[in-house]
């Protein structure tokens, strides 16, 4: 059975990645014997892996996500694909606290939780690839939409799709750029001061006040 992350080596990848803040991470489950198969015609076998709900706008599960995990926590499991989602993914995300004007909206878990290690009370979405990311719904209440885009031609095409579906919307959408190839890499590599800094002057400055201050 799946269990709360605490102490678990979930907890043991995230902080490996740079991701220490976790406030508000109980959608996310670990689970030690989670089935994975690498194609019809294998056997099933067992690795840990992290469990992450997909919910809609009204907070009903409607999908999961998978990350196999190497034993130790080191790293993802050494298979062909330790990332999988199953369910209803489209328009539906992994909801990092619930929101109302104000969302960041991205591809991947880490780089969600790595922009949350500086702005831990924004809320946030993991739509969990390009594709989703273009077609994730939107709050009614919403007037500001960020984009956290990934570095590279799928995550440029989501974005420009996502700014003009919020325009269409009359949401304020901006996009919050990585300076490597994404939020995660920078937080390992360039440390979290310079992306508290890098993203200082990139969110608007009643969200710095907002969501950052407390930080600084």
């Amino acid at each position: 059975m799946a269990q709360p992350i605490t102490g678990t080596i979930v907890e043991t990848y995230l902080r490996k990645r740079g991701i220490t803040a976790l406030r508000g991470t109980g959608i996310l489950r670990f689970h030690p014997h989670c089935y994975y198969r690498p194609d019809a015609w294998s056997p099933t076998e067992t690795w840990p892996a992290m469990i992450a709900a997909v919910t809609g706008l009204d907070g009903k599960i409607t999908g999961a996500h998978r990350t196999w995990l190497d034993p130790s926590g080191r790293d993802k499991a050494a298979i062909d694909t330790p990332r999988r989602a199953m369910g209803n993914l489209l328009g539906n995300a992994v909801r990092f606290d619930v929101a109302h004007d104000v969302v960041a909206a991205g591809e991947g878990i880490e780089t969600m939780l790595s922009l949350r290690c500086v702005m831990p009370t924004m809320p946030m979405v993991a739509a969990l690839s390009a594709a989703h990311l273009a077609a994730v719904l939107f709050p009614v209440t919403l007037r500001r939409l960020y984009i956290a885009r990934d570095d590279d031609p799928a995550g440029d095409g989501a974005m420009a799709s996502l700014i003009d579906r919020a325009n269409q919307a009359g949401i304020e959408a901006m996009a919050l750029s990585p300076r490597l190839g994404d939020f995660n890499e920078d937080l390992r590599t360039l440390g979290i001061d310079a992306l508290r800094a890098a993203l200082r002057v990139q969110i608007a400055p009643e969200d710095v006040a907002r969501f950052m201050e407390w930080a600084a």
